[in-house]
């Protein structure tokens, strides 16, 4: 029906010439006169989708599924060993005693410091807690604590 006004108007435009033939798309109308051709284009419009979220909204969106999980996921460390242990000595800069859950009493304790994680949450370790350690496969006399239970 556009196409059909599109060339409607066209003719009545350059009325005064001879149009000799003419020809039709979807899109676009082509008159041809006798001197010249002249050519005409609908112009296509599109409405976006309304489903579609951009920019702060999508990424709101994906924030907000992220922190509907209620379960903590934790990486796994392949290099690490983690064990269970309770602190028996607090010592300066931050470092701690702290004896294995099941080890013998003839294994001595494990010197250990907090991670960042638990430095940067002002999390306060005290002598007696339950807590978990991070052993290196290297030295298994020095660990990291990174979680203390409550």
């Amino acid at each position: 029906m556009r196409s059909l006004f599109l060339i409607l108007t066209a003719i009545l435009c350059i009325s005064s010439t001879n149009v000799s033939a003419f020809s039709t798309s979807r899109s676009s109308a082509r008159i041809h006169t006798a001197q010249t051709t002249y050519s005409f284009t609908r112009l296509q419009t599109t409405t976006p989708s309304s489903t579609a979220l951009f920019g702060k909204k999508e990424a709101r969106a994906q924030g907000n599924e992220r922190k509907n999980r209620t379960e903590r996921v934790k990486k796994v460390k392949d290099d690490v060993i983690e064990v269970e242990g309770s602190v028996i000595e607090s010592l300066p800069n931050a470092m701690f005693r702290c004896t294995i859950d099941g080890a013998p009493d003839t294994q001595e304790p494990v010197l250990a410091t907090i991670s960042g994680k638990i430095r940067k949450n002002y999390v306060k370790i005290l002598v007696g807690d339950r807590v978990t350690i991070e052993l290196s496969p290297y030295d298994l006399t020095r660990g990291r604590i990174t979680f203390r239970k409550r």
